[in-house]
């Protein structure tokens, strides 16, 4: 049942993403899309409902409880940056909006970018530790908590990761390919398809 829930919550959330965007610039009705963008943190909300109640019903602590957590932290960090990412998009290519633009690839602004997607990662991850915190005393029983525990490990791990990959780009940053400086001339570039970089949600 949580599979499908997590299932359901981020099909969700691109259909709802979706329909606020067109509401917003094709029906030119800003305020409802608006109103359609603000449910998006419903979808967790019940997601963490039905979570609760599946372990309250006795269920073990596994690992489709633990990705839960992890959905959630990650939604919660990266929501916003995802929203924002598809506005820009849509705006652009629909309402006749700026050309949206690429995330610096050099230099001192490629190293300031990537702590920032850190800050979003590691944000992500000590939600989804507190959540799963929650769950096991929730549980209360070490026995049927111990995918939770793990979870809460890989989280870890993922912030050292997060962590390694920006000092790395702070102290080596990347530099052009013909060898200019670090200044990252290349953040201010438009770049109508851009993806967003790392943006787990």
């Amino acid at each position: 049942m949580v599979v499908t829930l997590i299932i359901v919550c981020e099909v969700g959330f691109w259909v709802l993403l979706a329909v606020g965007l067109a509401l917003r610039y094709l029906a030119r009705r800003p305020r409802l899309g608006a109103a359609v963008l603000l449910c998006e943190p419903l979808l967790e909300l019940v997601l963490l409902a039905a979570t609760a109640i599946d372990l309250r019903g006795g269920a073990e602590g596994n690992w489709t409880h633990g990705l839960a957590a992890v959905y959630v932290g990650f939604t919660v960090a990266y929501g916003h940056y995802m929203i924002k990412w598809a506005d820009g998009h849509f705006a652009h290519r629909f309402a006749g909006g700026p050309p949206p633009v690429r995330p610096p690839k050099y230099g001192r602004a490629r190293a300031v970018h990537e702590w920032r997607m850190c800050a979003r990662s590691v944000l992500g991850a000590l939600v989804a530790m507190a959540l799963l915190q929650g769950a096991v005393r929730y549980v209360g029983d070490a026995g049927r908590s111990e995918s939770l525990v793990a979870w809460q490990q890989k989280m870890l791990f993922v912030i050292g990761i997060s962590l390694v990959i920006a000092i790395g780009y702070t102290l080596w940053p990347k530099r052009p390919p013909g060898g200019g400086g670090t200044g990252g001339g290349a953040a201010a570039r438009p770049a109508g398809s851009a993806e967003p970089e790392r943006a787990g949600r």
